[in-house]
């Protein structure tokens, strides 16, 4: 798929402004995907600098992993299914905050589990500088279907 290709992110993680907080997808394979976003996009969280704290890349990681999930949904004609982010391991911080305005790659890269626990190994990277920012793997409960997780997705 094209970057062209790709639907918005509204269409590909369950959760509406201001806790969407990526851009848009960049690369999706069979293993990985990679989004694009920035500390802009994350006001909710914002510092008064405008910076982000790096804590909320847990959560950019956690929706990078959903992104990846229901694009490879789509490519196996599959319906969306709903997950949990249930925390994370071996998360390493290398600076405080995100800076105002530099652009952020994250990747999420499938480690185990289809359905229960499924575990993604993550990483942020400055698009500009390319240094790596925050990396870890977040653990998450993936649900069969909409009815398990208790309700219709609206």
């Amino acid at each position: 798929m094209s970057a062209r290709s790709f639907p918005p992110i509204a269409e590909l993680v369950p959760h509406a402004d201001p806790m969407l907080l990526l851009d848009r997808v960049l690369t999706h394979e069979a293993t990985h995907t990679v989004c694009a976003t920035s500390a802009d996009r994350s006001p909710l969280f914002a510092n008064s600098d405008g910076s982000v704290p790096s804590w909320v890349g847990i959560e950019y990681m956690a929706q990078c992993a959903a992104v990846h999930g229901e694009l490879a949904n789509r490519i196996r004609g599959e319906a969306p299914r709903p997950g949990l982010l249930l925390g994370s391991r071996r998360l390493e911080i290398h600076q405080d905050a995100f800076a105002a305005g530099d652009p952020l790659e994250v990747t999420a890269r499938h480690h185990m589990g289809d359905s229960g626990l499924v575990a993604f190994d993550c990483s942020i990277r400055s698009a500009s500088s390319g240094e790596t920012l925050v990396e870890g793997r977040v653990n998450l409960y993936l649900f069969k279907d909409w009815s398990e997780f208790g309700g219709v997705r609206e």
